[in-house]
């Protein structure tokens, strides 16, 4: 008997398109006699049915943070639209910086060079913590393991600190819903 795999909705890559597509339907293959259908293959919008095998989901948040954590590095990119004479005030006149998170020096989180110009030390500031955030998790997660074997030893302080490490390992595993409208455009979860 086959089960679905993967859910309708959800974001895969398929692998002899080479490209990301969402999961249109579930289309099950039935067959008398059968409790279950007897094969599963999934509509993704490209003009024909993949089976499972052709498919690969996207990664959920802590594993993805486990395998790229350790490549996150801060590079700095030239600034195309100033020169270095242009932006003196600037704590690296005429670049600006970029958090990768890709072996390839591609990929993670610039800033648009009109806020940069804004609050240059802040922003330099924000680049810094971001490279960083995936060994900042990693203590994170030692503290909470270390406090969880021996919860009544530990001080109340550091309890309260693994207890608020759980709750942020929970919002970086939570699978954020869909925007449905406007009104949800905007919005931050805290």
């Amino acid at each position: 008997m086959a089960k679905a795999v993967f859910q309708r909705n959800q974001k895969v890559w398929v692998e002899s398109v080479g490209a990301w597509s969402v999961i249109e339907r579930i289309v099950p293959i039935w067959a008398r006699g059968f409790d279950e259908p007897v094969r599963v293959t999934y509509d993704v919008g490209l003009g024909r049915e993949f089976h499972a095998h052709e498919l690969r989901a996207e990664q959920d948040g802590p594993e993805i943070l486990d395998q790229a954590g350790a490549q996150w590095r801060l590079l700095r990119a030239r600034n195309k639209w100033q020169t270095p004479e242009d932006c003196r005030h600037h704590p690296y006149p005429g670049t600006y910086p970029v958090v990768v998170t890709d072996a390839n020096d591609w990929g993670g989180w610039r800033v648009p060079g009109a806020e940069y110009d804004r609050d240059p030390h802040k922003i330099e500031a924000q680049a810094r913590l971001i490279a960083v955030a995936p060994h900042l998790l990693a203590i994170a997660r030692a503290l909470t393991e270390f406090i969880s074997e021996a919860p009544d030893d530990a001080p109340p302080e550091i309890r309260r600190l693994a207890e608020e490490t759980v709750k942020i390992e929970r919002y970086l595993s939570e699978v954020p819903a869909p925007l449905t409208g406007p009104e949800d455009q905007g919005t931050v979860a805290a």
